[in-house]
């Protein structure tokens, strides 16, 4: 497990059962990125990186 499963699986714990709006999500990564611009960078890749799961799918057709 890497250190960071913890807070992953803290986050699932907690809210797993919770529905929430995606702008709510990139709502809470701005904020996050406002207080902590030093993870700008990695918030970006993850963001986009989840914004485009869906083309991976389309490239395997």
């Amino acid at each position: 497990m890497y250190f960071t499963d913890r807070g992953i699986e803290e986050l699932e714990n907690r809210r797993g059962e919770e529905e929430v709006p995606l702008s709510w999500v990139a709502e809470r990564l701005r904020e996050f990125v406002d207080l902590n611009p030093d993870f700008e960078v990695p918030v970006d890749r993850l963001a986009t990186w989840l914004a485009r799961l869906d083309d991976e799918d389309e490239d395997d057709e």
